[in-house]
């Protein structure tokens, strides 16, 4: 591989911050239901979803035009002079008003519409095509072990050890040391330090460019235009480009919001519980990326990702009938497994179908209409009827249907994909 160096310097970048990135998401969902500002929390979700339909796509330009090793150094400094600025102001005021914890949030947010078109368009730029399947698999490992760290760390931050038992997926670990739960503004300072250190892991990249670029002139909405036409000759990439996305929509809406209602309302547990789910899922994520195309490598992509999307509406719909522990760790697990698989063998048929040249837009085209359902989803579950009782589990029910409907549209036009 002609840029190994390079793209270890890449994954270790992206693994520092990573960790305490996912700290920080952990945390913030968890923040505003013990707060009892849930509902708050789902108005500026929406707020932040509705500002990503310009932010993306513009976003999707930049990757396209910019060199996108810079690209990764502005969006890691520029973050950890926003973290840092918001840690300040909790240390002086002794926490963080809601409004704060929601400004992080929005800043995270806004920082994966630029990371991830990013990540994936550098890579495809830096690697040889038959490692396309490999390094697609790379990148979701480790970005899960990452996320199994964060939810180790939030276990452990958000509700401390006094006594130095930590509870885990229902084991009890003795710490050797004992320490009281962090602030908010405790956690954002580490997310801060990380993203700087980031940033030198970024400078020291030096690569070879695989792919050949031109740089395109004209506006921002000529050149997305640009990638909108790709798509146009190219319906059927455009289709499942689309329909592969809905387990991905389903994580998002499930992680960031309804997760931590579940978790409070409907088990009625603790943050471990929280966080200790978030580790199973990533757990079986980094499944998914060491075994997944071993699992499916007698059949096509698009029929594996039909597979993964039916099994993933059925763990939904047994979620929103059991109360167990156990099965909730179980099918976080699964639902790991699931968007991982789905996320690397999607990887893979993009970088196969999608020249570089238009891979950020194209990219961020995709992410407009995961956008639009998640706004969809999201105002739904915002109303109060999904925040009383342990009504939650209704929300789940519907995203159980939603999944088997984009099942149902990839198996229609199987032959096409």
């Amino acid at each position: 591989m002609k840029n190994l160096s390079a793209i270890i310097l890449l994954f270790i970048a992206n693994s520092i911050s990573g960790v305490s990135q996912g700290i920080s998401m952990i945390a913030i969902p968890w923040y505003f239901t013990q707060s009892g500002e849930m509902r708050k929390y789902a108005m500026v979700y929406l707020a932040v979803t509705l500002v990503s339909l310009v932010w993306g796509p513009l976003s999707g330009t930049f990757v396209d035009k910019y060199n996108r090793k810079h690209i990764f150094m502005v969006l890691t400094m520029v973050s950890f002079v926003l973290l840092s600025g918001v840690a300040m102001v909790g240390y002086q005021l002794d926490g963080l008003p809601w409004y704060w914890v929601a400004a992080v949030f929005a800043m995270t947010f806004f920082n994966y519409n630029v990371h991830y078109p990013n990540l994936y368009a550098f890579v495809q730029e830096i690697t040889e095509p038959h490692f396309y399947g490999k390094v697609a698999s790379y990148i979701e490992i480790q970005g899960q072990l990452t996320s199994v760290l964060a939810g180790a760390a939030a276990a452990v931050l958000l509700e401390g050890v006094p006594d130095g038992q930590l509870e885990l997926i229902g084991t009890t670990f003795q710490l050797p040391v004992a320490f009281e739960a962090w602030a908010l503004h405790e956690i954002f300072a580490l997310d801060a330090v990380t993203y700087l250190f980031g940033f030198c892991f970024i400078i020291a990249i030096r690569y070879v460019a695989l792919k050949e670029r031109v740089m395109e002139e004209g506006s921002v909405i000529q050149r997305f235009r640009t990638g909108w036409h790709y798509l146009k000759t190219n319906p059927y990439i455009l289709l499942f480009g689309v329909a592969s996305f809905s387990i991905f929509v389903t994580v998002l809406v499930t992680t960031f919001y309804l997760a931590a209602v579940y978790v409070s309302n409907h088990l009625n547990e603790s943050g471990d519980v929280f966080a200790s789910a978030e580790i199973c899922y990533a757990l079986g994520a980094v499944f998914a990326g060491l075994m997944i195309r071993r699992i499916f490598k007698s059949i096509s992509t698009v029929a594996a990702v039909i597979l993964m999307t039916w099994l993933t509406a059925g763990l939904f719909v047994v979620l929103a009938v059991s109360k167990s522990l156990a099965i909730l760790y179980a099918m976080f697990l699964l639902l790991g497994l699931t968007n991982a698989g789905t996320r690397i063998m999607r990887i893979n048929y993009l970088f196969e179908h999608v020249p570089n040249q238009v891979y950020g837009r194209t990219g961020s085209i995709f992410f407009i209409t995961n956008i639009l359902l998640r706004l969809v989803l999201i105002s739904l579950f915002g109303l109060a009827f999904f925040h009383e009782g342990n009504n939650v589990v209704y929300a789940f029910g519907i995203l159980g249907v939603f999944l088997a409907t984009a099942a149902l549209i990839m198996m229609r036009y199987y032959r096409r994909f």
